[in-house]
């Protein structure tokens, strides 16, 4: 048992929720990263500047002492800080610009250690839970190319960090707005194409069940609905096909019932009387032999059709002179033209050379031939005119008889199809013949057209591409 995955719906919905999912993560991530550290680097060039600027006030001094630096201090115009602190060569605080209560204590920062080992220090950090932005900024303070002590600056801002924070909180709600449309999206687009998709393939089982009449509705000018009118048009040839199957089947066992229900009724006659002379007996035996006749040739051309059908007169195409075989056919056909007082007129151009099986056209042509003749007048003729127009080979077959009505011009072609059904069955038409002759033409890459000929009569037309000249020919 064939074991289901999973379903296309799953899969593009899960596919769609992804994306969506990755966009929003990016979308909330990369300003706010983008955003932070834009403030990182303002914030560094801020302090480091402010810290180089005490700094160097304070160079000018020998010893930083609490007065010297307050001094200083008072005459700097700085940008006020969360907090201040100058600390001597031993990182004893000699200035606290906030208080002044850790004046005289050990400063203890890690920061203050590494400036006063030479080293300009800057450390930045935001906490996304209270949205606050702390850096922190240590320089050395020289004197004379000795370090006399260290500058510390340290800031705790809730402003910028309110505006991350803020940022933060739009694009969340903005996110949760946009990921609940996409997802309403997503279901709504998965769905519909689930339900096309599922409505074809129901259409699908329905067809495989034998029912050639059922087609998609189509909605949309999408792929899908591209590919229903192709479903649609694909269950409308097998519509025609079938009916073309069972019509042909009804046709050829309806054709072949008649001779063998008459060979059976013969054969029964024979068999039950007992007295019967010899010369009816002789009649009877020649009429079972006629239907046996009529039995074969119907039989032969159900056979012919089936290799046309199957494409196995094609390894036998070559160059074939089409006068040669249109001479040799009509040849064959005088003794029944002659029965019928028909008269055969040919007008036979040289140089007719295609591309055919030769059989095959031996077969069009004396169907074509044999049909002007039995379905003629006595005393009418059968004209065949072969010529080169442009790139092809022209045959043309007219004949004096009782022409084609024209509502029957369509179907003429069609396998079993009669015009005068009494006439045809009393000629020993069997309706395969012109079927026989549109199946070969096709198949050797030709065409062929039927019209009513001026005058009475009827005037078939088959055309074939000549062969292209070998080398040196002109």
């Amino acid at each position: 048992m064939k074991t289901r995955g999973l379903s296309f719906r799953f899969k593009l919905s899960a596919a769609f929720t992804l994306f969506t999912a990755a966009l929003l993560l990016f979308l909330n991530v990369y300003p706010i990263q983008v955003s932070r550290d834009r403030v990182f680097a303002a914030k560094r060039t801020a302090l480091q500047s402010q810290g180089s600027v005490i700094s160097s006030s304070l160079s000018a001094l020998e010893k930083l002492t609490t007065d010297s630096v307050s001094q200083v201090m008072e005459l700097l115009d700085v940008t006020p800080v969360t907090r201040m602190l100058v600390t001597d060569r031993s990182g004893r605080i000699v200035y606290d610009a906030a208080t002044g209560a850790d004046v005289g204590r050990q400063s203890g920062l890690q920061e203050v250690s590494d400036a006063l080992d030479g080293l300009a220090v800057f450390s930045c950090a935001y906490s996304y839970a209270a949205g606050v932005f702390t850096s922190r900024c240590a320089v050395p303070v020289m004197s004379g190319g000795t370090i006399i002590g260290a500058v510390y600056l340290f800031e705790h801002d809730t402003e910028q960090g309110d505006i991350i924070a803020g940022l933060q909180r739009n694009l969340a709600s903005t996110s949760v707005l946009f990921g609940c449309a996409g997802l309403a999206l997503i279901v709504v687009l998965s769905t519909t194409l689930t339900v096309r998709i599922k409505r074809l393939s129901a259409a699908m089982d329905v067809v495989r069940g034998g029912d050639y009449t059922h087609r998609v509705p189509v909605t949309g000018r999408d792929e899908l609905a591209e590919l229903s009118e192709e479903f649609n048009v694909l269950t409308g040839r097998l519509e025609n096909t079938e009916e073309v199957r069972r019509r042909f089947v009804s046709d050829a066992s309806h054709e072949l019932r008649t001779p063998l229900a008459a060979i059976r009724l013969l054969s029964d006659s024979i068999s039950q009387s007992g007295g019967m002379d010899t010369d009816t007996m002789r009649e009877f035996a020649q009429d079972i032999g006629t239907e046996a006749d009529r039995l074969q040739r119907i039989t032969e051309k159900l056979m012919t059709l089936t290799k046309l059908d199957a494409g196995a007169s094609l390894p036998q195409r070559g160059p074939v002179d089409m006068k040669a075989v249109a001479e040799r056919t009509l040849h064959l056909l005088e003794p029944l033209a002659a029965t019928q007082n028909v008269t055969i007129v040919t007008d036979l151009a040289e140089d007719c050379v295609v591309n055919a099986s030769a059989d095959d056209l031996y077969q069009i042509i004396f169907n074509l031939a044999e049909n002007g003749i039995k379905y003629n007048v006595p005393g009418g003729s059968v004209t065949l005119s072969l010529g080169r127009e442009e790139d092809r080979a022209v045959l043309t077959v007219a004949d004096t008889g009782i022409g084609i009505p024209e509502d029957d011009l369509d179907h003429i072609f069609d396998r079993f199809y009669r015009v005068d059904k009494a006439r045809s069955r009393a000629s020993g038409g069997s309706g395969l013949g012109l079927a026989i002759v549109h199946d070969a033409v096709q198949a050797n890459g030709g065409a062929i057209t039927v019209a009513p000929r001026s005058g009475g009569g009827t005037v078939f037309s088959v055309a074939f591409p000549l062969c292209a000249p070998a080398d040196g020919e002109t």
